[in-house]
This record gives C-alpha cells, structure tokens and sequence, in this order.
C-alpha cells in the first residue's frame, strides 16, 4: 500500500493496481468563494491516478474536504462518493455544509452516506466510517481503510474525542493515522457564543491521539493553509510545534511534502 498526501487533507491511497483518495482538494480558493473573506490557500497537488480512482471519502461535507469538481475529475466514471450521513436540522444549522453538498449534486456524483461504524468493500480496499467530532456539530466520520493488510486511519478535522480506544479495537492498530495539526480556533456568525478551545487536533492532542490510535507511523496534515484573524485563527508554526510535540512518542513521523508518499 502507498500513501501519497495532496496537500490540506487531501490524501491517496494506491493497492494492488487500484486507488482511492480522501478529503480531496483541488481549488483551494474555492472555499472562501463568495464569502467576501481573504486568506493565505493551501498548497495542493493532484492525484497520480486522476481520471481512474475507485472511490472517492469525505470525512465530512465542508468544501475544503470535499470538493465536488476535483472529485470529478478524480473519480473514474460511476465511482462513488463516500460521506456520512445527514443529521438533519435546516438551512442555518447545516450552513457550513450546504455548499459541498450542492456541487456533489451539480456534478451529479454517485453518492454513499455512511453510518457510523458501517463497512464496505471497494475494490481491494476495506473501508470504515469511524465515529468523529467536528467543532461545529456538522456531521464528520474518520476513515479506517485496510488493503494488502495494512491499516490507516484518516482523521479529518475532528477534535479531540473519546471514540479512539473503540476504532483501535475495532479497526487497529494502525499501520499509518493522517492527523490534523493545526488546531484553530473559530468564531462563526451562525456558533456563538465561540469557543476558545482548538476546533481540530492541535500540535499536543494529535500526539496523543495518534498514540492512542497505536500508530506505528503518522503523517502530519490540516496544517499551513487557511487563516483569518478572528474567524479562523491559527498559530505559526504548525509543523514544528507538533514535532516538538511527538518527539517522546513511539511512532515514526513523517513530514510529507506535497505529492511525496511512504510505502506501508
């Protein structure tokens, strides 16, 4: 199994002659697109296999996760798009959600929601939608994926939660978890009052989290990109602080560039 990151959380996966990509990200300027907000964009690199991956997740439907016209051009024809389920709720709850949703139907994208803890099967990979939390209540799954008996888990964005121990049981340990670092904090018109705690993983809780999840390697993510002072608002240096972090730990990190991968 290869492990190549895209840049953001963008990640794919290549066994056996097939692959599938999570998170993927292709228009990083597309995220802010009419929000009237400014902000540095991530760097982002296309898949080595567009145009025939199997199977394209969304840990969640927030654009910068799940960006319908990179998926398209992604995907293979007839390949699904993996999400997790609906929560409900109207227009103002599911603000941050709407937007993703939409281009997966405008570019008329196979579609799989998926339930917490459900399964499935694509090609050689096996693939779990694992319980996560998102900083906004919208809702979020980690991706446990398994082929040529290796495992990764692929955290997101989520925050720091207690589901660790029952996906390490159920679907690990992990050969590799892909965990967010960044760690902002957000104030949204439609969250308030906001919270001052991180609203993904930060330097400190993705070490431990990966140490929970019995990482035997991570490669860190979520991190240099977006910033907005007073809306989302991260610290400098991202990276190295969680390297400070994970320098005690067990596992094996690997900073990845761009388009770079580690065979498991």
């Amino acid at each position: 199994m290869k492990v190549r990151w895209l840049g953001w959380a963008g990640i794919e996966i290549e066994s056996r002659g097939h692959s599938l990509v999570i998170d993927l990200l292709g228009q990083p300027d597309g995220v802010l697109a009419g929000t009237g907000l400014d902000a540095p964009m991530p760097t982002v690199v296309p898949p080595r296999t567009a145009g025939d991956v199997i199977a394209g997740l969304c840990t969640h439907l927030h654009r910068d996760h799940t960006d319908a016209a990179a998926l398209a051009a992604a995907l293979r024809p007839g390949s699904q798009v993996l999400h997790p389920i609906d929560f409900g709720g109207d227009d103002h709850e599911n603000l941050w959600t709407l937007k993703a949703d939409s281009e997966l139907d405008q570019y008329r994208l196979a579609r799989k929601a998926m339930g917490y803890w459900q399964t499935t099967r694509i090609g050689p990979f096996t693939i779990a939608a694992v319980p996560a939390v998102d900083t906004l209540g919208d809702p979020q799954v980690s991706w446990a994926v398994e082929a040529e008996g290796k495992r990764i888990i692929h955290l997101g964005d989520s925050m720091f939660h207690g589901y660790w121990w029952r996906a390490v049981h159920r679907y690990g340990p992990f050969d590799a978890v892909l965990t967010p670092i960044n760690g902002p904090t957000v104030c949204f018109p439609h969250c308030q009052p906001p919270s001052p705690f991180p609203s993904t993983l930060d330097d400190r809780h993705a070490a431990v989290a990966a140490r929970l999840l019995g990482a035997k390697f991570v490669i860190p993510m979520h991190y240099n990109g977006f910033h907005i002072d007073g809306f989302y608002t991260t610290k400098p240096d991202e990276l190295a602080r969680f390297l400070d972090a994970s320098a005690e730990e067990a596992y094996e990190t690997a900073a990845l560039k761009q388009g770079e991968e580690v065979r498991l």
